[in-house]
């Protein structure tokens, strides 16, 4: 189980339910930023960590608040 704070990945399975923050690109790119709408996110237990999709590329996410 995930606790605030933790810093998971584009392609890993969601094991808390909860609000997550774009936390970097996994490929340590800067730019470009994602867009407003994609840089926090709702994810269900078992649901799957997305890619930032305006730039088509994987990110870290970080647990914001448990739902």
């Amino acid at each position: 189980m995930s606790k605030i704070g933790d810093r998971l990945k584009t392609g890993q399975t969601c094991e808390t339910t909860g609000i997550y923050a774009f936390d970097g690109y996994t490929d340590g790119s800067v730019s470009p930023q994602p867009t407003q709408e994609e840089r926090v996110i709702s994810l269900r237990t078992t649901q799957v960590f997305p890619p930032i999709r305006s730039s088509n590329r994987g990110a870290f996410w970080k647990l914001q608040r448990v739902a």
